[in-house]
């Protein structure tokens, strides 16, 4: 991709269209259509003259998933920081109007995902939402919540299928994480076409993330000739996996596919390495392991494992995330990137500022008038979109990450550790592909 295009959309672009759909001193709606439609269901946010636009994060920032959030939040951050078309620490406005992040947790969970939306959903001035991290805190959960209130919610990395999926997707929701029938299909090329593996177990942690993606596994790695001994789960609190283990070293497998969240991931190949059996046996996971305690608590026993997930290298390299990015995110976070999805943050946060000035309304006061269904509407059709991650392009049903690359990394040469880290194994695949 062309990056330089990223700051034009950001710049030059966006002044464009500010200057199409809001007219300074007016009050008339995008395009002059007339005054905003504020009486109808889900209405508009007003805000007053000088006063912030409230855009809130719902994501993990706690407990034993925090780097995956954290690394999201650093993304929407940087985002902010950048709308005056720099990295300076100082934020940039829309229209004349600070943004004010309200941040959320979502605990990557329901109870999570519940707990952290009454506040964002309850605040009258909250114009959209960057979150959630985890499909189990969206997926009838966040997602509808949102939308029954008419508040677009855009997510960075919640990747089950279901999310964006015929009667179940819900109109205010939008992701720039990948599909996980993408991210399936992938590994399962990885696992039956390039290791040659013929047997596999899967092992899911009972929330929607996972469970898409052993199912999608199951399905393509059969579909190719290749054999799933026993679908098992556990529990995302549990931290003794060794009765689970000796019981599938009794008919060991190729591959052990367990795209859980840490610590269970790193738990699972700690004691895979003391079970008898399992010596000839590979661990393999997916994004939800990469952050550095799968290090720290795997040990040696994780290196040689596999993990999926986006292809850092394919926006890596990539002028504008090498020069300007990636020093940013150091320098705000201490460290390199933490976790895989920061630049999908970055994408979604500015998607959403771009749909705010689109239908943004500049009335003669200098207040700003955000109508909630025009906002949704202009999410739904951002169309080539030059992102850090690729070219976006929002479907109908919210996945705006239309063609992929995932990447395969080995153990511990991985993108969260080094976000120049070479995958063993990389393919691009559309949603076209996988259906």
């Amino acid at each position: 991709m062309q990056q330089r295009t990223l700051a034009a959309m950001i710049g030059l672009v966006v002044t464009a269209m500010v200057g199409v759909a809001c007219s300074s001193g007016s009050s008339s709606a995008p395009g002059g259509g007339g005054a905003a439609d504020c009486n109808t269901p889900p209405g508009c946010v007003t805000v007053d003259a000088g006063a912030p636009i409230e855009i809130g994060t719902l994501l993990a920032t706690t407990g034993a998933t925090k780097n995956l959030g954290l690394d999201s939040l650093y993304g929407v951050e940087l985002a902010v920081d950048y709308l005056d078309g720099t990295f300076d620490g100082t934020d940039g406005q829309l229209d004349g109007h600070p943004i004010k992040l309200v941040n959320e947790t979502d605990g990557c969970s329901a109870d999570g995902g519940q707990k952290g939306e009454q506040p964002l959903g309850s605040d009258p001035q909250m114009v959209g939402v960057i979150g959630t991290s985890c499909s189990s805190a969206s997926l009838g959960v966040a997602d509808k919540f949102f939308s029954d209130k008419g508040i677009t919610i855009i997510s960075p990395s919640a990747t089950n299928p279901a999310l964006t999926s015929e009667g179940t997707h819900q109109p205010y929701w939008f992701r720039t994480a990948h599909n996980d029938r993408i991210q399936a299909a992938v590994a399962s090329d990885f696992a039956y076409q390039k290791q040659g593996w013929k047997t596999a177990v899967t092992i899911h942690d009972e929330s929607p993330y996972t469970q898409g993606l052993t199912d999608g596994f199951k399905a393509n790695f059969e579909a190719q000739g290749g054999q799933v001994l026993s679908e098992e789960a556990v529990n995302s609190g549990d931290t003794d996996f060794k009765a689970l283990l000796t019981k599938i070293a009794q008919n060991p497998p190729d591959v052990i596919y367990a795209p859980d969240f840490n610590p269970v991931c790193a738990l699972l190949v700690k004691q895979m390495a003391d079970t008898s059996g399992l010596e000839n046996t590979t661990y393999m996971g997916a994004d939800g392991c990469s952050d550095p305690t799968f290090l720290s608590i795997g040990g040696p026993a994780a290196n040689g494992s596999f993990l999926s997930g986006p292809d850092l290298t394919s926006f890596t390299g990539g002028d504008f995330y090498k020069n300007d990015f990636l020093p940013a995110y150091k320098q705000l976070a201490g460290s390199n990137p933490i976790s895989v999805f920061h630049a999908h943050a970055f994408d979604a946060m500015n998607i959403m500022m771009n749909a705010i000035k689109q239908v943004a309304v500049v009335n003669s006061d200098g207040s700003l008038t955000i109508q909630r269904s025009a906002l949704r509407d202009a999410v739904q059709n951002t169309n080539g979109y030059q992102g850090v991650i690729g070219t976006l392009t929002c479907t109908p049903l919210g996945d705006c990450a239309t063609s992929v690359t995932i990447g395969v990394y080995e153990v511990p040469n991985v993108g969260f550790k080094d976000p120049n880290a070479k995958p063993v194994f990389t393919e691009t695949k559309t949603l076209a592909d996988v259906q």
